[in-house]
């Protein structure tokens, strides 16, 4: 299977690397594309892989092509390589806000297309990718979406309509754990650690939680309830969360951020 990246850029770079890592070049052959001379020879030297300028080229060479333009350029870019689109390709798009309308109607109405929302920790192997099927995607189509992205951590499938509350949850999310990490760090000067110690146990006591509510399956209000033991230390800290409205804080910024997205779209 042919893969094509149009516009390498940091996501399509963990994706030609966690293929790597994965050992999938002997399943998936793969291509990019980049804007300047510079950044294609630099990337091929880099990542191994064919790197180029020419779109058309990527298409016709291509059977899955995966679009990690802006947001500004997927109409752009989609228009002019529609005309060598067929039927044969699937697009996976992961422009933010783009809804899967919208990229079959830049693209011709040929290809499959399915709707991505990945974030940054992709970038370490750790990500996390949602779908969502769009015009004539077909379940083994997008079952080989989940196949790509999950080379770069874990995905899931929703319907498009929720894709806007992915993108404040998941695509938004690791900015609001840089913070609480940034805040559990900070207190942890200020008792007296230092920086460079607060910063580690902040960080690898989030990971930590996050591994627990993954590998136990369990909700995250029973291993919060394991932690706290009668008078002690811990539920007074929960206590100081709630009375500064730290969930209902977090709540508000992923609908802040849900909201951003649909409006980007106009909507």
């Amino acid at each position: 299977m042919k893969l094509g990246v149009i516009g390498l850029g940091k996501m399509g770079e963990a994706l030609v690397k966690g293929l790597h890592d994965q050992g999938a070049p002997r399943q998936y052959q793969v291509e990019a594309t980049t804007r300047t001379p510079e950044t294609a020879k630099e990337a091929q030297q880099r990542l191994g892989v064919k790197t180029h300028l020419d779109n058309k080229k990527l298409v016709e060479n291509c059977d899955v092509l995966v679009l990690c333009v802006k947001p500004h350029q997927a109409q752009k870019v989609l228009e002019a390589v529609a005309p060598f689109l067929q039927e044969r390709h699937t697009l996976i798009s992961i422009v933010a806000s783009v809804t899967t309308e919208q990229l079959s109607r830049w693209a011709g109405g040929k290809p499959a297309i399915i709707r991505a929302m990945p974030n940054t920790p992709c970038l370490i192997g750790e990500g996390m990718t949602v779908f969502a099927a769009g015009p004539g995607a077909k379940s083994a189509q997008v079952k080989q979406a989940e196949e790509i992205f999950g080379t770069v951590g874990k995905t899931a499938v929703v319907e498009e309509s929720l894709m806007d509350g992915v993108t404040g949850l998941s695509g938004c999310g690791p900015a609001y754990i840089y913070m609480v990490i940034e805040a559990l760090s900070e207190a942890g000067v200020k008792v007296g650690l230092p920086r460079k110690t607060a910063t580690l146990l902040a960080s690898q006591t989030l990971l930590g939680a996050a591994k627990m509510v993954l590998t136990r399956g369990v909700h995250p209000a029973a291993l919060k309830d394991e932690v706290t033991t009668p008078a002690g230390c811990t539920i007074d800290g929960l206590m100081a969360l709630e009375e500064g409205k730290l969930r209902v804080t977090l709540i508000k910024a992923v609908l802040a951020a849900a909201r951003r997205s649909k409006s980007l779209r106009g909507e």
